[in-house]
């Protein structure tokens, strides 16, 4: 993986939503969370800072979604679904961007991916270990 930051092509799935993105530290920050929107959604980001995406299709076509203390905005395309990026809580000037999402990145390129603990966040308890685990994957290989 890549260790400086570098600009990708992203789309969601069906192609609605187009945008590229500067990566802060190139792939190297693949990471996924344990809240419970987390759980449910299971994507694998990665980080851009606040400013680090531009669209150039369908931005007007993204969903807004927040809940329980509502600084995390995450968005989806209202087309096809697919989570795109989100302006994370733990710092709002950063991005978590879906690796899915960009071109020639699949979240089964990373053997490891760190999970932070979001179900206890550190902005709310601080003293609470920020890493919940890693998942692995292992190609089958046949």
């Amino acid at each position: 993986m890549s260790i400086s930051p570098e600009t990708r092509n992203a789309a969601c799935h069906c192609g609605a939503v187009r945008f590229t993105v500067k990566l802060t530290d190139g792939l190297n920050t693949a990471r996924r969370c344990s809240c419970s929107f987390c759980q449910m959604r299971g994507a694998v980001a990665v980080t851009a800072p606040l400013d680090g995406v531009r669209f150039t299709k369908g931005e007007e076509v993204l969903t807004l979604y927040q809940f329980n203390k509502k600084v995390a905005k995450h968005y989806f395309c209202a087309q096809c679904g697919i989570y795109t990026h989100h302006q994370r809580r733990s710092n709002p000037q950063e991005l978590g961007v879906n690796v899915a999402c960009l071109e020639g990145v699949s979240p089964f390129d990373f053997p490891e991916v760190i999970v932070n603990n979001g179900v206890t966040h550190p902005s709310d308890d601080p003293d609470a270990p920020q890493i919940s685990g890693f998942l692995r994957y292992v190609k089958n290989i046949v």
